[in-house]
């Protein structure tokens, strides 16, 4: 594998290789979220600025509550209005993830393609994509990143590179309340916010804009959510069926686990999140010493050390089984260290 500076990104050689080529595909994780579709709209806009052809294909669908950073409905999908061998550019730029299993269907179309690959991205783990690595893992999010790089190439900001970058960085950092906010997050949001973004905007497309359903299914994460440890874990579930009686989307879980945060004395939260197919998606969530990335990566997923996420196949209760008490023992040894 070819690797960057995992520290602080070596913005010369991202321009250098970025010269090489004159056509990019850009792609992100499954289940995209407003980090992985602002990052890619944004990288876009910068690239055609320096004269690049540029295509976004994602193996899923932009969610119908993120349509609005799209709204020219540029992004591609994968077995929908492209097909596996349309993928061709002279470069593949991965955004927002560094695993095979994140990528989804589009993994079979990176391993096959025989363009160069670049990874831009923020998160701690990484498998060996073939790809060149610009990576920062104490950026907040990747749309940061993207910003550095038009830097780096003397793209000057335009609402349209702005726009969906103050979108990422806004949800990634659960606006502007995480710890891995800095001083230098908010320069840079000023810089978004000279190239035209209106902050309210966006939060209202956010966050106003919600449906009956997904409200409704706030409400039985919230009515479920149980706490343990003298409440310093809280947990709650979803379920297949919670989404057909609610009539919630899937994207509609999106941040439901930062509102389990909210009570008081908790330092850590898990959310499990029924598939589709089958299986549950972890979310976990600590504002303690308690390293969410090292549980993730225990069930082979990853992230952040504030947050990260798996996937656990099996019942829901086989799955707390497996999960809970590996979170109870790791946050009660962070709490006693």
């Amino acid at each position: 594998m070819k690797n960057g500076n995992e520290m602080s990104v070596n913005w010369k050689a991202f321009v250098n290789q970025i010269s090489h080529y004159e056509s990019f595909v850009l792609t992100s994780h499954i289940r995209p979220d407003c980090d992985a579709l602002g990052s890619e709209l944004a990288m876009a806009e910068v690239l055609r600025t320096v004269g690049k052809q540029v295509q976004i294909v994602n193996a899923h669908r932009t969610p119908p509550a993120l349509q609005f950073l799209d709204p020219a409905g540029r992004i591609d999908v994968l077995g929908d209005s492209i097909e596996p061998e349309e993928v061709k550019a002279d470069c593949l730029m991965v955004l927002d993830t560094s695993a095979w299993q994140q990528l989804g269907d589009m993994a079979d179309v990176v391993r096959a393609s025989k363009a160069d690959k670049m990874v831009v991205d923020h998160h701690v783990g990484e498998d060996d994509l073939g790809a060149t690595m610009y990576k920062d893992y104490h950026s907040e999010a990747t749309g940061h990143l993207v910003i550095q790089a038009a830097d780096a190439l003397n793209v000057p900001l335009t609402r349209a590179i702005a726009s969906p970058a103050f979108a990422a960085i806004a949800t990634d950092t659960g606006w502007f309340r995480f710890g891995s906010v800095t001083s230098e997050t908010y320069r840079v949001i000023a810089r978004l916010v000279d190239a035209g973004v209106v902050p309210a905007e966006v939060y209202g497309d956010l966050y106003e804009r919600d449906t009956l359903g997904r409200m409704r299914l706030r409400g039985r994460i919230l009515s479920r959510t149980t706490a343990e440890l003298d409440g310093k874990l809280v947990h709650t579930y979803v379920t297949k069926q919670d989404f057909e009686e609610t009539g919630a989307l899937p994207n509609d879980t999106e941040d439901a686990i930062n509102l389990t945060m909210a009570v008081g004395g908790t330092e850590a939260a898990v959310i499990m999140i029924e598939q589709v197919k089958g299986g549950f998606k972890l979310s976990f969530r600590s504002r303690c010493p308690l390293d969410c990335n090292a549980i993730a990566q225990q069930f082979n997923g990853g992230g952040h050390k504030a947050a990260a996420g798996a996937f656990v196949e099996g019942s829901l209760k086989e799955v707390q089984d497996k999960v809970l008490p590996v979170v109870r023992e790791r946050l009660q040894a962070a709490l006693n260290g």
